[in-house]
């Protein structure tokens, strides 16, 4: 079974940057898109980013564009989250996903495409 595990989290002061990391490992290829999603406190569980299994295909959602940046390294299983000028509102635990994609150009945006999550990662930006 798929196992992905994210780190780089951590307290950030407004204006700073941050790189979150997810590890992925248990697929056979490296036919696998992944997410980023992020809980607020009190908040629901809401998207950030998604990257398909090629890399070319990306999305920010509209609270991030701009700011952050997904990218893959398919040679160290791990794909990334670029944050810069952050925001008190960006306090959260962020969450990676990943599932089997059929189509290398395909990103998926709903939560719930997603069975395998990792174990979340709080990103807090305050001074």
């Amino acid at each position: 079974q798929p196992q992905l595990v994210e780190s780089g989290g951590g307290l950030v002061e407004p204006g700073g940057s941050r790189r979150l990391s997810c590890t992925v490992s248990g697929y056979p290829s490296m036919d696998y898109a992944i997410g980023w999603f992020r809980q607020a406190p009190g908040k629901e569980r809401e998207g950030v980013s998604y990257i398909s299994s090629s890399g070319f295909g990306t999305k920010y959602e509209a609270s991030v564009k701009g700011r952050f940046t997904i990218s893959r390294d398919d040679a160290k299983n791990t794909v990334y989250l670029q944050m810069e000028s952050l925001k008190p509102e960006d306090t959260a635990i962020y969450y990676c996903a990943g599932r089997t994609a059929f189509n290398v150009g395909t990103y998926y945006e709903s939560e719930y495409e997603y069975p395998y999550w990792g174990q979340g990662t709080q990103v807090t930006v305050s001074s």
